[in-house]
């Protein structure tokens, strides 16, 4: 049985301060939940101090990005061990808007998801379409280009570590939304390329969730979805109210 994932990325938002009340709040609410993994990705600044907020509660700490070098002259950047020793077990890997602002490319994916995998980071790696590539047919070719690009040359044993996170981008910050029947299609089409690349056994323990405008109204239908292992939010992770309820609705639906 895999344990869903509950995950929120606050991307660009919530100074220290704002961050660390909320995780607080969440912390009292989610923190002993134990039929879904719930992981909180602040903004680099926050990491320490959200970090505090959940210390001794069952909520992971997770980064929402990482650089696949371990160290050097990177300005800006931060590695896997840094990460670490900020308490993060979690990392997004090729978020679409780092693909989409940020020139992230397959190849970066991949480097970034192998070194995760290397420091004993969990890499959620996200994949997914635009509207352009949906409406041209090109969904499965998308998926399989990115799938295979970011697990290449990864054994199993670490690849199924791993959590893959199918995010539409025509669907997220836009008001669209997948249906249930979309989304429960492009799962069961990356749990087949991971069968085909490592075999039934790592494919059957492969968490796969869902990130394109999670709400509190949609989760419950979503969730439902047998190849839906979970979700990745964005905005309605901002507020206490409704990701607790989107936690608790996971929990429910695959407890």
């Amino acid at each position: 049985m895999r344990q869903p994932i509950a995950a929120g990325n606050w991307k660009m938002y919530k100074t220290r301060a704002e961050a660390k009340a909320l995780a607080g709040d969440l912390a009292a609410r989610v923190g002993s939940q134990e039929k879904a993994e719930v992981v909180l990705f602040p903004p680099y600044t926050s990491l320490e101090a959200v970090g505090e907020a959940i210390s001794g509660t069952r909520i992971a700490l997770g980064a929402q990005d990482v650089f696949y070098e371990k160290e050097g002259a990177y300005t800006g950047e931060v590695s896997c061990i840094m990460l670490r020793e900020l308490g993060c077990r979690f990392v997004l890997v090729g978020h679409s808007e780092r693909r989409q602002h940020f020139g992230e490319t397959n190849e970066g994916v991949h480097r970034k998801a192998k070194a995760a995998l290397e420091a004993g980071l969990i890499p959620i790696v996200c994949v997914g379409e635009t509207l352009t590539e949906r409406e041209e047919g090109k969904t499965f070719k998308v998926l399989d280009e990115q799938v295979q690009a970011a697990f290449a040359g990864i054994p199993a044993e670490q690849a199924g570590k791993a959590v893959i996170a199918y995010e539409p981008v025509w669907a997220i910050g836009t008001g669209r939304n997948a249906s249930p029947e979309q989304v429960q299609q492009a799962h069961r089409y990356l749990r087949k390329l991971i069968s085909n690349q490592y075999g039934f056994g790592v494919s059957v323990e492969t968490r796969i969730l869902y990130g394109g405008s999670v709400k509190a109204d949609n989760v419950a239908t979503l969730a439902a979805e047998p190849e839906v292992d979970g979700a990745l939010v964005g905005g309605a992770s901002l507020s206490a109210d409704p990701f607790a309820f989107i936690v608790n609705e996971i929990a429910k639906a695959k407890g």
